[in-house]
This record gives C-alpha cells, structure tokens and sequence, in this order.
C-alpha cells in the first residue's frame, strides 16, 4: 500500500503548524543526532526519499550538493517544498518512495528523514538504493525506533489515574508488520520491524 495521509487537508494543516514544519530541522528532535551522520555532500548528487517540505533537500544543497531531487508522494508536500525553495539545483518529483526509478549507480547519497516506516517492504528499498548509489555511496535514514513501533498503541503504561506512567511496553515486538497508529488525530498504517530486519536488510 502506498499510503499519502499529507493531501488530506486536515491532516496536513495538523502537520504543518509542528514546530518542526514551521521552524525546520533545528526545530525536529532527530535532526542533531541524523546531522552528525551524514557526509560530504561537496559536489555529490543527492536524492531524499519522503522529502516533505524539503528542509533536507536545501540542507544538502547549502552543504555543498551539486544537484538534489527530492521525491515525495505528498502533491501538498511538495508544493509547500517548492514555496520554501529558491534553488536550480533542487528538483522535486512527484512520486512514491517505491515508485523511484534513476539510472545505475546515480547517487552519490540518499537520505531519508521518518518515511521508511511507512513503507511495507524494507528489502525493496534496500535493493532500490544498492541499484542507485555509486560504489562508496552513503544511505543515512532516520525511523521511528522498533520498541516505539511494537505496539500500535505507541504510548506509555499508566497508573490508575491515568496521568503517571509506569513503563513503556514492548509486547509484539517480535511480530513484524502493519500497526494502525494514531499521529495527528488520525490513524496511519506503518510497519513495525526489529533492529535485526534493519541491520540484515542493509548487509
């Protein structure tokens, strides 16, 4: 299934007033971890898988990216993308993560910021950016972790009141596959895996 929450209109207004849709990466709690990972982006050819509102895209192409082409499935994604974005060196294209399609050995980094999880098959996108990246290419992505995807729940244990919490509870985690979780109000599908599914899926 390929799943595009953000063109329903609720839904993204809900999304674009996060603090990290109106203040950008400094503003997303992942970013200063996912910084420190990332590589030179001097002259490469970058793609970015999910690129929402493209602060990832402009990133790259402030660090020095030759080209980047930013891919979503998101039509009000990308058109928020496009008003943020002054820069010939950025493309934006149209399509779902699954659906991409560039030559043999393009890239020279693909990046992804909390959109793998969304997407059913792992091994497929694994394959799809071993196909695209140039030998000596980096893959740096960010998902929600597996101990908060084990459960569709995605929330903690709590006392009788209901206000304190006790522990967060990993039940399921061994059983991978689709959750039906609530962000925004709303009720997304993504798809739990273990650490070991990421790790043998990159090997």
């Amino acid at each position: 299934m390929k799943q595009n929450k953000y063109d329903d209109d609720h839904f993204f207004q809900a999304y674009a007033e996060m603090d990290r849709s109106k203040e950008g990466l400094e503003a997303a709690g992942e970013w200063h971890i996912l910084k420190e990972m990332l590589p030179d982006f001097n002259g490469k050819h970058v793609l970015d898988l999910g690129c929402g509102f493209g602060w990832h895209s402009r990133y790259a192409r402030e660090q020095g990216a030759e080209s980047v082409i930013g891919v979503d499935i998101s039509e009000r994604m990308l058109n928020r993308a496009k008003e943020l974005t002054n820069d010939s060196g950025i493309s934006y294209l149209h399509q779902a993560i699954e659906d991409v399609d560039f030559p043999k050995e393009s890239m020279d980094v693909i990046i992804s910021s909390l959109a793998i999880h969304y997407i059913e098959s792992f091994s497929s996108i694994c394959e799809k950016v071993n196909y695209l990246l140039k030998p000596g290419g980096s893959f740096v992505f960010s998902v929600e972790h597996p101990i908060f995807t084990a459960r569709k729940e995605q929330d903690w244990i709590y006392d009788e009141t209901g206000t304190e919490p006790l522990y967060w509870p990993v039940d399921n985690y061994q059983i991978e596959g689709k959750r039906e979780a609530i962000f925004l109000n709303e009720t997304v599908v993504k798809y739990h895996r273990t650490m070991s599914t990421f790790m043998n899926g990159l090997i």
